[in-house]
């Protein structure tokens, strides 16, 4: 809020000056009033503008898919993971695995993230180069197949 009145006392000022070059006949005063009116108005309408919702922290709720992510540096972090694939559309959550013992990354992890991000990023990162290590990217598969095949 604060700093909302400083951009706005700011502007105002602007506008007064702006207003005063224009017609120099004018009170000071009433220049600087319609330069804060003006201002307002636009800061208001400004504040009213929906927000981009790509970098929201409220997770995608569409078609989802979860991809594999192999061979990824043991070094790297959730963030810098997130970064790269949400690129490719809205990502929900991103899991690094780690060894139960030591903690340790294990270089490969699970991205949930849109349909239609998660396709364009299978297509775009799969062979890429990251942190110089070449990216395994897949649609991963649910436990549940895994067991089935296991038992046939």
């Amino acid at each position: 809020m604060q700093k909302s009145f400083l951009i706005v006392l700011a502007v105002a000022i602007i506008g007064a000056l702006a207003i005063f070059q224009i017609a120099p006949d004018l009170n000071g005063a009433i220049a600087f009033f319609t330069g804060a009116i003006i201002a307002s108005v636009i800061f208001s309408l400004q504040s009213k503008t929906p927000a981009s919702t790509t970098n929201s922290n409220e997770p995608y709720s569409g078609p989802t898919m979860t991809l594999y992510v192999g061979n990824l540096p043991y070094r790297v972090h959730e963030g810098e993971v997130k970064s790269l694939f949400s690129e490719f559309g809205p990502v929900n959550s991103v899991r690094l695995v780690r060894d139960r013992k030591t903690g340790r990354r294990k270089g490969f992890g699970f991205i949930e993230m849109s349909e239609a991000g998660a396709k364009k990023a299978m297509a775009k990162l799969n062979e890429f180069d990251f942190q110089e290590r070449t990216l395994k990217v897949r649609e991963a598969k649910s436990q549940d197949s895994d067991k089935s095949d296991n038992n046939a």
